[in-house]
């Protein structure tokens, strides 16, 4: 049954023990997101401060993940999640303590936003190296079903909302209060994490076979094998990566795309939502929450849908055209004035965002050599999210000079026509049918 295919990463204890501690973090996060806002606004600031306090943390996120990635496929990865984790509760617990004692200020916010970017830099490809490690290949596109299902009902959907219920209620402190307490959960939550099978490769180890085919990860991508020297220094690991990348069309102008949809999607949603329920809806921090929260609902069930389902044969089709056409409907935010428009538009580009990104998570893992995971992941995150410092930065200046609605239709208007050029250049179509990716068997037959 397709709901029983979802729940079968379930059935591995490490896998239990790490998706909990998942998702009380990303409900902190998902509190972060509004609780950031409102403290900003309390602290007098505008569109601009609110812009600065956003481009720190993803300053922090893409200054590191080149690093994260390559200290995911050197360094145990449970070390790097309960570090990152307990880094998180560290400055989380900090700016709860200055608000309280109402010492915050907007330069308190900025450095705990960059602390938390650098984190995620370390947690992301170390949590995308960890599932292959735990989990059989015919669970992962489960497994990152599962997670995309939480992510946006946590992240997007109940964090926002209760924290902004928290700040019409009592403050922005209180909600920032409740973020560290689910940190520290999270935390403690972790340390249960088994040591065995979570170590990361020693001197090329990871360079075996690769999961569910019998063959290094390299002869099923490309048809040849591995080398088994070591990679001892940062830019050797580094340049592995990059060259990989490069030579792989699917990957590098999947990234691309993304790099550049981030630059014209993630300020406008990030900055630009608050001011449109202030100004176009008429709403407070619990509308702008709730708002939130439709969008986290639409990419659960996107999520969910998609892992209770086979992998598609035209995997990368189906999440090219999702991606692209899921934006559409943001092009219409800045003209619509009502809440139900608005929350429709945002419902739909949640889920067939979440369709795209369980794809996109299960191809990283079948179709990327083992021990180049944790470096691709990093440097999935690093040329997608490159732009986004440069988005958030942009976005408040630039309500200043153009009308909201005019950003908001060309952010809605570019995203397709780039994922029709991408899938066009990288030839897409032919690839996804000479590399089926059905069962780990069809994998293994396609190498």
């Amino acid at each position: 049954m397709p709901t029983l295919q979802a729940l079968r990463p379930f059935a591995h204890r490490e896998y239990r023990v790490l998706i909990a501690a998942l998702a009380i973090s990303i409900f902190g996060s998902g509190m972060w997101a509004v609780a950031m806002v409102y403290q900003v606004i309390h602290l007098g600031g505008g569109p601009l401060e609110l812009s600065l306090v956003a481009t720190a943390g993803s300053v922090g996120l893409v200054a590191f993940v080149l690093a994260g990635g390559i200290a995911a496929d050197r360094v145990p990865q449970r070390l790097l999640i309960i570090g990152v984790e307990g880094a998180n509760l560290a400055v989380i617990a900090a700016i709860s303590v200055l608000a309280m004692a109402g010492w915050l200020q907007l330069w308190h916010l900025a450095v705990g936003s960059f602390v938390l970017g650098v984190g995620a830099a370390f947690f992301f490809p170390a949590y995308s190296a960890i599932l292959p490690r735990i989990l059989p290949p015919e669970d992962l596109l489960a497994a990152n079903g599962m997670e995309g299902t939480m992510r946006p009902m946590l992240q997007q959907a109940a964090g926002p909302a209760v924290a902004g219920i928290l700040v019409a209620a009592l403050s922005p402190s209180y909600a920032v209060s409740g973020v560290a307490a689910c940190h520290l959960l999270a935390f403690i939550t972790l340390t249960f994490l088994g040591r065995h099978a979570l170590a990361a490769p020693v001197n090329g180890a990871g360079k075996g076979p690769h999961p569910g085919t019998g063959l290094s990860g390299s002869q099923v991508e490309q048809g040849t094998s591995t080398t088994g020297a070591a990679k001892t220094s940062f830019f050797a690991d580094l340049r592995e990566g990059v060259r990989y990348t490069v030579r792989t069309p699917w990957l590098l102008w999947t990234l691309l795309w993304a790099c550049v949809s981030v630059l014209f999607l993630i300020g406008p949603i990030e900055v630009l939502m608050p001011f449109v329920v202030r100004d176009q809806l008429s709403g407070d921090s619990r509308m702008f929450g709730f708002l939130l929260a439709v969008m986290g609902v639409g990419g659960a069930a996107g999520s969910l849908l998609t892992a209770s389902l086979k992998l598609p044969r035209r995997y990368l089709t189906v999440m090219m055209v999702c991606w692209g056409a899921g934006s559409l409907p943001l092009a219409a935010i800045g003209i619509l004035d009502s809440f139900w428009t608005v929350a429709a538009a945002l419902f739909i580009f949640g889920a067939t965002g979440g369709v795209g990104m369980v794809i996109w998570g299960t191809l990283l893992q079948r179709r990327v050599p083992s021990h180049l995971l944790g470096r691709v992941s990093s440097l999935d995150f690093f040329v997608s999210l490159s732009l986004m410092p440069v988005s958030m930065a942009l976005a408040g200046p630039a309500a200043q000079i153009l009308p909201i609605w005019a950003i908001f239709l060309v952010a809605g208007g570019v995203c397709p026509i780039l994922a029709v050029i991408a899938m066009i250049v990288a030839r897409m179509p032919a690839d996804e049918l000479s590399h089926p990716l059905d069962t780990p068997a069809d994998a293994e037959r396609s190498a």
